[in-house]
């Protein structure tokens, strides 16, 4: 699957001909054209000359339609079905161990950003531009990222919040949401029951509901879940990982901050104005 042609085809589409977009068109109903025909062939498919095939991928920021084939090549081999826990037959030295672990995580960022539409980011920045209220929701060691979650959009901007059933008391925070909120629910395996019937109020409580979740989980968040994005968390089985959920949080943040700039910058500012009233940095 050449994702990364797709991305680029989604960043420049407004940019593109009629005549460009209609080989567009035929390379997002399928990917797998690009290894499979040649750039005549591809022309004959989408209905124009060979010539303007050759612009297109010029436009997109290929060399030519070769380096289009050994790119989709490169994604497919990299891209091979992995566990999510990757085996480890022997202890590994300090250095392999290391050079094992850069290796692991680099792919699973490669692959959950790839997969990424592009699309996404601007909608989830507006979404949370329009929400009342901004919450965030995790159990077991997404708890603590929850909370870096709603420390990090609390300096971004106003109403951030987190449900976290202080003494059991689930219902005095259920209490304070509302319809338009957002709600970013942080999920990795295990998942405690009573995730499920919170989700089922907040759907009722009409709150957009946003999860950051494994790929075993996507389809089943889908269900109650607005927008899904699914991570690759393959691990060597010691400890499960979360760089990939936390690097997918702070692009969330980077792209409302980046649709928000005026209101963000004068927030940054009043907290700096507090905090330098209550003299609380060096």
């Amino acid at each position: 699957m050449a994702s990364r042609l797709i991305l680029r085809i989604h960043e420049r589409h407004a940019r593109l001909t009629s005549s460009e977009r209609r080989i567009a068109d035929v390379l997002m109903e399928n990917q797998s054209l690009v290894e499979t025909h040649t750039a005549t062939e591809l022309a004959g498919l989408a209905g124009v000359s060979k010539a303007t095939t050759a612009r297109f991928f010029r436009n997109l920021g290929y060399t030519d339609f070769e380096e289009v084939r050994l790119q989709a090549r490169e994604e497919r081999n990299r891209k091979e079905p992995y566990a999510r826990f990757e085996p480890r037959p022997e202890p590994l030295g300090l250095g392999r161990t290391i050079s094992d672990h850069l290796d692991l995580e680099l792919r699973n960022l490669t692959r959950t950003f790839e997969e990424m539409r592009s699309d996404l980011l601007p909608h989830i920045a507006t979404v949370l531009g329009r929400a009342p209220q901004l919450w965030f929701l995790g159990f077991g060691d997404e708890h603590a990222v929850a909370q870096l979650g709603k420390s990090m959009f609390a300096r971004l901007r106003h109403a951030v919040h987190q449900i976290e059933g202080t003494g059991q008391n689930w219902a005095s925070e259920l209490a304070r949401t509302g319809p338009r909120d957002v709600l970013i629910v942080l999920s990795f395996a295990p998942r405690p029951k009573l995730m499920r019937a919170l989700l089922a109020h907040a759907r009722t409580t009409r709150m957009q509901i946003i999860t950051i979740t494994d790929h075993a989980h996507a389809a089943q968040a889908q269900r109650h879940s607005d927008i899904v994005l699914p991570c690759h968390i393959a691990s060597y089985g010691l400890l499960p990982t979360h760089a990939t959920m936390l690097s997918v949080l702070r692009l969330i943040a980077v792209a409302y901050a980046s649709q928000n700039a005026d209101s963000v910058s004068q927030r940054l500012a009043t907290l700096e104005a507090i905090n330098e009233e209550l003299d609380l940095s060096e």
